[in-house]
């Protein structure tokens, strides 16, 4: 991923001219000794990052600090969302051991935090929760110390799958609602809002000491109405971070367009909303993206940190 540059990210529509770049979106290339170690570690040990398949724009920041998002299950997803790069189609059956090797790798980063995201898998009845567990289980084991977030899919609603998940106690429990009611089935067409709102309502149900956390994509179409509500509708079910980021169209013609582009005022304003309505922490930005500052967050939100045993 070399070379960003968000004039090929953003696609060009035949019947819509592309919205004009705003000054504030600045990408940089991703370089660094760091992000060639981090790169050369995730190939070694054949494992994917969510920094990667997804185009993350602060791919470069995160890799050169020494932070990356896990992508367990493979890199195929079973859905196909219009705002994702990842592939779609059927995947490879579960790998057992990958909960080891990326265990590994985290202690090869020497991590004191770090983030796990899976594409879906809609043909396992669990939807993989096991392999998460499995993660969570492993990293415990040899990285001791290390916080562990984990985001998840909404597992069509099963609080089934989801309990393996919450059996396992992550310190941060963050499922994406990604965006408004009204553009779901344009989104997300195989996704729906119920199970957004089930999954984090159910999560501190589950475990009542795990921090929750969800994620809008501004500039779909969404009007800022809409946008307040689905903010109020977490804050309702007590998530405790909230992330705001500006949508940006991967570089394939079947992903949506960008409607509109939001000023860092406009960010900043939805920061001050976010907050007055009871969130603990409100990353709001252009470039914020789900992971963004996720270390930041589980140490300020713990009174005395101290990461989770098993048991």
């Amino acid at each position: 991923m070399s070379n960003i540059s968000l004039d090929s990210i953003d696609v060009v529509k035949k019947d819509k001219p592309r919205l004009k770049r705003p000054p504030w979106i600045r990408v940089r290339a991703p370089s660094g000794e760091n992000y060639d170690f981090l790169k050369g570690l995730m190939r070694s040990k054949s494992l994917h990052t969510v920094c990667e398949e997804a185009r993350c724009p602060n791919i470069g920041e995160c890799w050169g600090s020494g932070t990356a998002t896990f992508l367990i299950m493979g890199d195929i997803c079973t859905r196909s969302c219009a705002f994702c790069d990842i592939k779609t189609g059927r995947p490879l059956p579960l790998d057992w051991e990958e909960p080891k090797r990326v265990a590994q790798a985290v202690k090869a980063m020497n991590l004191n935090h770090v983030v796990i995201t899976s594409v879906n898998r809609d043909e396992r009845k669990d939807g993989g929760a096991p392999i998460f567990a499995g993660c969570i289980e492993e990293i415990r084991k040899i990285q001791p110390g290390c916080s562990i977030e984990v985001l998840i899919p909404d597992f069509k609603g099963s609080i089934e799958a989801l309990k393996i998940v919450m059996d396992a106690r992550p310190e941060i429990l963050n499922h994406n609602v990604e965006t408004v009611p009204s553009l779901f089935k344009k989104v997300q067409p195989q996704d729906k809002y119920q199970w957004a709102m089930d999954t984090l309502e159910n999560a501190k149900k589950l475990d009542p000491e795990v921090l929750t956390k969800s994620g809008i994509m501004l500039g779909l179409g969404e009007e800022w109405d809409e946008l307040l509500q689905v903010m109020q509708d977490l804050a309702d079910r007590k998530v405790d971070i909230l992330t705001l980021g500006q949508y940006l169209t991967p570089n394939s013609q079947r992903h949506l367009p960008i409607e509109r582009y939001y000023s860092p005022e406009e960010f900043a304003e939805l920061k001050e909303i976010g907050l007055a309505m009871g969130f603990k922490w409100v990353e709001s930005g252009p470039l914020v993206r789900s992971s963004y500052h996720a270390d930041k967050q589980v140490r300020a939100l713990s009174k005395i940190y101290s990461p989770r045993s098993g048991s």
